[in-house]
């Protein structure tokens, strides 16, 4: 079995919550990413991981969908509306319904069940990872410039985004994903690349994820602003 590094000294430990009403699965979960150097709150049912997030406000949220109380999908949405921490389901279904629902719903990431524990790391991680490469500068020297698409403005610099000179709030992946865009506006890009790019690594051919991301974008800054190319993906119009 391969084995991912750990949390290496002098590193930030990450808080993780994990939702699972399944006992064994929850406890198994916990001892992998503990053994991997998260701290892990666990909690077996929505209603409860909800009030723990409030409690806590961890780095990141491992929910699965099936909970009783409050399911995942809605736990997710909940979370969303307050934080814009990444969120990972886990099912054991992989009904293309459930995984768009989920994503539609705020979810960043979804792992279907069952799965190696090293997967599930590697995906926390690559979330984190995301988390950490968009954060701007704390003290820009100078007032950077926005570029202008229309009536959008992003500035890569402070991620700022403004349409019709409004602010827009943005989840961490629609930032990347628009930064994506912006750095190359007018050239088409792929489904795999945007992956790559934005999501750290290769989805196993399931592009569905970023569909719903790039919906998700659509909705904020303009349907018309990111024109998809039948067959091959889809580029920021200037």
């Amino acid at each position: 079995m391969t084995t991912l590094p750990t949390v290496g000294r002098g590193q930030p430990v990450h808080e993780i919550l994990l939702v699972e009403d399944d006992e064994m699965i929850r406890e198994a979960t916990r001892l992998t990413l503990e053994s991997h150097g998260y701290r892990v709150r666990a909690a077996p049912d929505g209603v409860s991981g909800l009030e723990m997030f409030r409690a806590s406000r961890p780095d990141a949220a491992v929910l699965d969908i099936m909970l009783p109380g409050l399911n995942g999908v809605s736990l997710a949405g909940r979370i969303r509306e307050e934080s814009g921490v990444p969120v990972l389901l886990i099912s054991a279904r992989n009904d293309p319904v459930d995984v768009v629902m989920g994503l539609e719903a705020g979810a960043d990431d979804y792992v279907t069940k069952p799965f190696d524990g090293t997967v599930l790391v590697a995906r926390i991680r690559s979330l984190l990872r995301r988390v950490s490469t968009v954060e701007p500068p704390a003290e820009p020297s100078a007032r950077p410039i926005p570029l202008r698409f229309g009536d959008l403005a992003f500035c890569p610099v402070t991620l700022e985004v403004r349409r019709d000179d409004r602010p827009l709030t943005l989840t961490t992946t629609e930032l990347k994903l628009l930064r994506e865009f912006t750095a190359a506006a007018g050239t088409v890009l792929t489904r795999d690349l945007l992956l790559e790019r934005v999501w750290d690594y290769a989805w196993s051919g399931d592009t569905r994820v970023v569909d719903v991301h790039v919906q998700r974008l659509r909705a904020k800054i303009g349907r018309e602003r990111i024109e998809t190319v039948r067959g091959f993906g889809y580029r920021l119009c200037r």
